[in-house]
């Protein structure tokens, strides 16, 4: 399937499952963010970006702590959900953009976070380098992998291949997916 197709796919998807989505997989993000959150401090000049934020599990965990957030998502529909948990938090705001062409300068951000999303990409190396394209040479980056989509040899390569080092990593039972937290190496 060319790769337009694909992200057309997912994006009609996640506009379906918009409404419900919270229902359906809150205890699994809950759980992959605490992970991550295990290895990860935040600071009040934190500028961090949540590539395919859906409906903002992550900002309840980090809003307190992190300057500002800026939630990336290609469904609209999803980033309406976003905005009702958002209302509270002035440190977050919400861009709707293909995670393969975010509209940001180089070097902005320092840390950020792929939360369920690279399973959803046709190419996850270019979703990678975009991210790494956008964000500072020292940023932080804690990064998901579904365990149906991803083996473990595989998701560890993608991660090397696009010269990110591994500096935490979990692949619990009780979670989906593999949870890496990683630098440029």
């Amino acid at each position: 399937m060319p790769n337009w197709k694909q992200k057309r796919s997912n994006k009609q998807h996640y506009d379906m499952q918009a409404a419900i989505y919270d229902l359906q997989y809150v205890g699994e993000q809950d759980n992959k963010i605490e992970t991550m959150l295990e290895s990860i401090d935040f600071g009040p000049k934190d500028l961090v970006l949540d590539l395919g934020c859906g409906t903002g599990f992550l900002f309840k965990h980090i809003t307190e702590n992190a300057g500002f957030i800026v939630g990336v998502d290609v469904s609209q529909k999803v980033l309406v959900q976003a905005k009702k948990r958002t209302k509270k938090m002035p440190n977050v705001d919400l861009v709707c953009a293909d995670a393969d062409n975010i509209p940001f300068v180089d070097n902005l951000f320092n840390k950020v976070f792929a939360v369920t999303v690279l399973q959803n990409m046709p190419e996850p190396t270019k979703t990678i380098l975009e991210m790494k394209r956008a964000s500072k040479a020292e940023t932080l980056f804690a990064i998901t992998g579904l365990k149906k989509k991803f083996s473990l040899e595989g998701f560890i390569s993608l991660l090397k291949n696009t010269k990110l080092k591994v500096v935490a990593f979990n692949d619990n039972e009780q979670l989906k997916g593999y949870v890496a937290v990683c630098v440029n190496s």
